[in-house]
């Protein structure tokens, strides 16, 4: 076969096998329209086929007024006219969609079929408006009689609730059972227009009594609390206040800042006004503003509690406060009777002066401010919680007052108070190193290294030189000072050097004594602990503590750590 021969016959083939395809495609395409064609059929079936004439044949039974009759006639000509103007055209529009052979173009079939998409669903949604409008009616005594049951059954579990707790409710049981009763003659109303097929007046009746329903629940929920809240919970408060009041009156506490009998009386006013409200079963924000009258009330326990606290409080910090006063007084006033000899002594300015004169004026005026508190105090003017208030401001003032001439002092040069100040150091210095003695004697140790009595020896010596400036006439004031401060250097230091020395001894030891349970097992233990024994010995408590340390973390990791944690909690 020549080559000629076969393009032809490949080229064939190819136009074969696409007609096929087309055709194939094609008669995929018009079966889907086909299929499409038949599905808006049956939608046209199923609203032919709505149930309007059964539910419309009910409502000739039940047709008693002439309001329902109205509706009846409404509906049926708006079914005879969903019949002859929406179905008929459905019925031609499907009709000229009739599929055979394909007699139109595709885009000519997707135009038709869109059109009659649209008068189908518009057909529907007349129907099923149609419908539910009427089910309104032919299914109203069900919907009315399944709601009226589920609402009596609601009523007579809150009767029974009432009924059980009846003498919770005290004067307002009375109330509630007429209420009970004006919910029974709603429901004997609803029995009458379901007789007379009243249906209009049927949904004011069940959403009456659905409102009473819920309101009677409400009643039976919270006026046993209100109840609890009015005749006795808030009455034994305001008996307790009234109580607590006049008795720490009696005791002399300002307490007319809080009004108690005038609040007392607003309160109880408050309360008889929520009773009425009760009483008409109006609860609306009853629980919320008997919660806030009570909340008050407690309130004003925190007050009571307050004043007592600040009066303690009071009574231990005034006395403090007036010797402060009194000593800085003291104090001012020996200045000035020495003023005269320190001019004499020291070269000074006159605004060297003026500082003392300053403080002076500010001592006065918080002695003045301090009087009138404790004047008003007195006179019941003043609560003790604000008193304590400005107690704290005074001593502030107090402080400030005393820091000022401190720096008056200072500025003066006051030989007596740098010296009253060394002595004192000198004393906590010497208390110190007492207490550094005494811990090193108590725990014996094996032996006490030369660092540390240099170190002691150096601080003794210091001490020493402080004494002998104090006994020098006169002190030289600046070199006092260094020989207090190197003094205070070397006793911290031999304190801190005894108590890590201690510290060493003890754990080492400690650990020593631990790690001898290895001994027997493990060699390399034995002569670590031997060394650090012989290291304890010598007084390298230090290197005596590494060595136990490192052999027995050999056998039991974090052993350091346990140690360490052990010591803490033994200190």
């Amino acid at each position: 076969m020549s080559d000629k021969t076969i393009m032809i016959t490949v080229i064939l083939s190819l136009i074969i096998i696409l007609i096929v395809i087309i055709v194939t495609l094609r008669k995929r395409r018009y079966n889907l329209l086909k299929e499409h064609i038949e599905q808006l059929d049956r939608e046209k079936n199923m609203i032919e086929t709505a149930p309007i004439p059964s539910e419309l044949a009910k409502l000739e039974t039940i047709i008693k007024n002439d309001k329902i009759e109205e509706k009846y006639n409404n509906w049926l000509e708006r079914f005879e006219s969903i019949k002859t103007d929406n179905i008929d055209k459905i019925n031609d529009m499907l009709i000229d969609l009739d599929f055979v052979g394909g007699k139109r173009k595709y885009s000519e079939y997707i135009l038709k079929i869109a059109q009659a998409e649209i008068e189908i669903a518009k057909a529907k949604r007349l129907i099923d408006t149609l419908l539910d409008e009427i089910k309104e009616i032919t299914l109203s005594e069900e919907k009315y009689r399944s709601i009226i049951i589920k609402l009596k059954t609601r009523y007579r579990e809150l009767f029974n609730a009432f009924d059980a707790h009846k003498s919770e409710y005290a004067d307002i049981a009375d109330i509630i059972e007429l209420q009970f009763e004006n919910i029974e003659k709603r429901f004997q109303d609803f029995e009458v227009v379901m007789e007379k097929n009243e249906y209009n007046e049927v949904v004011h009746i069940v959403k009456a009594i659905d409102s009473m329903v819920d309101h009677m629940g409400i009643v039976i929920s919270e006026v046993p609390d209100l109840v609890l809240l009015t005749s006795k919970l808030i009455p034994k408060r305001i008996e307790q206040i009234s109580s607590t009041y006049d008795e720490m009156v009696k005791r002399d506490y300002p307490l007319d800042y809080l009004q108690i009998p005038y609040n007392i009386e607003e309160t109880q006013k408050n309360i008889n006004n929520i009773v009425d409200r009760i009483k008409v079963l109006n609860l609306e924000d009853c629980m919320f503003e008997l919660k806030t009258i009570l909340e008050y009330l407690d309130s004003l326990f925190v007050d009571f509690e307050n004043e007592k606290i600040a009066r303690k409080k009071f009574e231990e910090e005034a006395p403090l406060f007036e010797r402060k006063l009194e000593k800085l007084n003291k104090m001012v006033s020996d200045i000035y009777s020495q003023l005269d000899e320190i001019k004499s002594l020291y070269d000074l300015k006159d605004e060297d002066v003026t500082i003392i004169d300053d403080v002076n004026s500010l001592l006065i005026d918080l002695n003045n401010d301090y009087k009138k508190e404790i004047k008003n105090l007195k006179k019941r003017l003043l609560p003790y919680t604000e008193v304590t208030k400005d107690l704290e401001v005074f001593n502030n003032r107090l402080k400030s007052i005393d820091e000022e001439l401190d720096v008056a002092l200072k500025s003066l040069g006051n030989m007596y108070e740098d010296e009253r100040r060394a002595r004192e150091q000198l004393d906590e210095i010497q208390e110190l190193l007492k207490q550094s003695k005494i811990k090193i004697r108590s725990f014996k140790l094996p032996i006490v290294t030369n660092d540390y009595f240099v170190q002691l020896s150096e601080a003794n010596e210091a001490i020493l030189e402080i004494i002998k400036e104090l006994e020098r006439k006169p002190i030289v004031i600046k070199t006092l000072n260094t020989r207090v401060d190197t003094a205070r250097d070397l006793v911290l230091k031999l304190y801190n050097t005894t108590n890590e020395t201690i510290k060493l001894a003890k754990m080492s030891e400690i650990s020593i004594v631990y790690g001898n349970r290895f001994r027997s097992s493990y060699d390399n233990v034995d002569q670590g602990l031997n060394q650090a024994e012989i290291l304890f010995y010598k007084g390298n408590y230090r290197r005596s503590l590494e060595v136990s340390i490192r052999v027995i973390e050999s056998i039991e990791a974090n052993f350091g750590k346990k140690l360490d944690d052990f010591y803490k909690k033994e200190i």
